[in-house]
């Protein structure tokens, strides 16, 4: 994979996490919650280092 497929993998999986966090926050699904936000932080890092801004793609804003 290029630097390209990297960010566009991790950009729609960034997507996807948060998707699932909103479901789960609003099932109060404490424990599966706490687990996607473990990715979310790791998809957030990488996309972070990789020079993606965030600040109109994050949703969560944690």
């Amino acid at each position: 994979m290029n630097g390209a497929e990297v960010m566009k993998h991790a950009m729609d999986e960034f997507k996807d996490i948060q998707e699932y966090m909103i479901l789960a926050e609003g099932e109060h699904a404490v424990m599966t919650y706490a687990r996607l936000k473990e990715q979310y932080l790791v998809l957030k890092t990488l996309l972070n280092s990789l020079g993606v801004n965030l600040t109109d793609i994050d949703k969560i804003k944690e």
